[in-house]
């Protein structure tokens, strides 16, 4: 290959990240100029427990083309509207972190300062989110910004495992070529120290010029063969077990993802059409093993389906995503654990930031390392957003908690806090994920109060916003009591709207 062109991706490794960039690689790039072949064996596993989104997803299945209500029948899912929290910032307390926006804006200032300004009801009273979501009610968004069910944003549960498998049907379908077959050996150029060929078990070889590792927490290429090296997070978030059980669906499944803290970590409830995912999250320095899976399995409120299964993990990320020509994605590129759902979503920004980014001709070392820097912004900015939920909190009842209420954070998100705690000010970064209504859902649901508000509030007299905040929350909740139940809706086809 004389020119250096980029005429043939490998992919490493299955699962949800394989299969999803194999998708997003083959219907993108030209056939006759790239192929792409992905490589995966029956002997090894995927973690597949990942069965929570964000409303991310929703541009890839567009991207894509997907079809929502093909997706939703075959991978047996359900929409989520946000995520419950209870017990985070104190023992029975709970809030919830809605997709969407809260209320709307008036003369240039974010609606949450008035409502700081009057406390007039509890904010979630102004989120057409929360409120179907606690009424157990979903239906799309409407398009027509005057229509209230246009304040409505939304993501998916499905079973990891088959829309991971639905994934690599579309991907075979357009051109990637599956290779089964347990890899053996990596075998870099002498010169360079790129990877160029791939040796498995039966002694065939599979040469590649772009390599993409989604072996896992392993990292086969990005570690074991170029050993790029791993950045710990874990002095900020401890957590490094986690125990996943399915259960029997015993009710109609509720529009949303629920977190319950406990001792030393957190359980997720994620309710699918079929079945229940449920897990334990949890920081082994506090609570050992066996403990944790008896507290999870005391907890379900339904029939296990399979035995617990146990992870281990360190969160953190690589020091580099891209190193040479090899990029990491999934775990193979970092961990952040999974309890604001977005391990599918890095997978998803790892694969669309490469498109972005996807060599012309020869890889080009200024592409590189603007991949590495921006990658490493989001992970930086959902890791901060994941302390936040440890650091902010009011519960002394176990030394974790005492840990975790004590602990020094980045800089980064101290400023974010300290900004809020003044006068409510939330300032998002350039393509920040999590919006403005995601910070204060958390910071206010977990007890951080502002002592103030944006004083251009003041310009409005009180009786006159407090009518109109009033306006707003009966808005919201005639508008959540019109929608559809959400098992009434799931039990019909239905177009995304838009």
């Amino acid at each position: 290959m004389s020119d250096g062109a980029i005429r043939h991706v490998v992919v490493v490794g299955g699962g949800t990240a394989g299969w999803m960039a194999a998708a997003m690689l083959s219907s993108r790039l030209p056939r006759e100029r790239t192929r792409v072949t992905l490589v995966e064996s029956a002997e090894i596993g995927t973690v597949g427990v990942g069965e929570a989104t964000i409303p991310p997803i929703l541009d890839l299945n567009r991207l894509l083309g997907i079809d929502e209500d093909e997706l939703i029948r075959r991978t047996h899912g359900t929409y989520k509207l946000g995520i419950e929290f209870r017990d985070w910032g104190a023992i029975g307390q709970r809030y919830f972190h809605p997709f969407g926006s809260y209320g709307a804006d008036i003369g240039g200032v974010a609606f949450h300062h008035h409502w700081l300004r009057l406390r007039e009801g509890e904010l979630a009273d102004y989120s057409l989110p929360t409120v179907a979501a606690e009424a157990g009610r979903f239906a799309h968004p409407a398009q027509d910004p005057r229509d209230v069910r246009s304040k409505l944003a939304y993501a998916l549960h499905f079973d990891a495992s088959l829309y991971a498998a639905f994934l690599g049907e579309r991907a075979i379908a357009d051109g990637t070529e599956r290779v089964e077959g347990r890899i053996v050996a990596v075998e870099r150029d002498g010169a360079s120290g790129d990877v160029t060929r791939l040796r498995l078990a039966d002694g065939r070889a599979i040469d590649g010029d772009l390599f993409l590792d989604c072996s896992g927490f392993r990292g086969l290429l990005i570690e074991e063969a170029l050993g790029t090296g791993y950045e710990d997070w874990s002095r900020w978030l401890p957590m490094d077990r986690a125990i996943a059980v399915p259960t029997e669906r015993i009710a109609p499944p509720v529009p949303f993802t629920r977190s319950t803290a406990g001792a030393a970590g957190w359980r997720w409830r994620i309710p699918l059409q079929h079945r229940t995912g449920n897990g334990h999250v949890y920081c082994s320095r506090f609570l050992d093993d066996d403990t944790a899976e008896r507290q999870l399995l005391d907890a379900l409120d339904a029939p296990a389906l399979a035995a617990p299964r146990r992870l281990r993990f360190t969160t953190g990320r690589r020091r580099r995503a891209w190193n040479h020509n090899v990029v990491a994605l999934g775990l193979a590129s970092g961990f952040i654990e999974p309890l604001e759902s977005t391990s599918i979503h890095l997978v998803q920004q790892g694969v669309q930031t490469l498109m972005s980014l996807f060599p012309r001709g020869a890889i080009e070392p200024a592409e590189v390392a603007q991949y590495n820097r921006l990658m490493q912004r989001d992970y930086e900015q959902v890791r901060d957003f994941v302390i936040l939920h440890y650091k902010q909190t009011a519960r002394d009842d176990t030394p974790f908690w005492r840990m975790a209420a004590a602990m020094a954070v980045p800089d980064t998100l101290a400023e974010r806090m300290a900004l809020f705690a003044a006068n409510g000010r939330i300032v998002p970064e350039p393509g920040e994920l999590f919006t403005p209504t995601s910070w204060a859902a958390v910071m206010l649901g977990q007890g951080l109060s502002p002592r103030g508000y944006d004083g251009q509030a003041d310009l409005y007299p009180e009786e006159t916003m407090g009518a109109q905040l009033r306006r707003m929350a009966d808005l919201v909740r005639r508008g959540a009591a019109a929608l559809p139940t959400h098992a009434d809706y799931l039990a019909q086809p239905q177009r995304a709207s838009g």
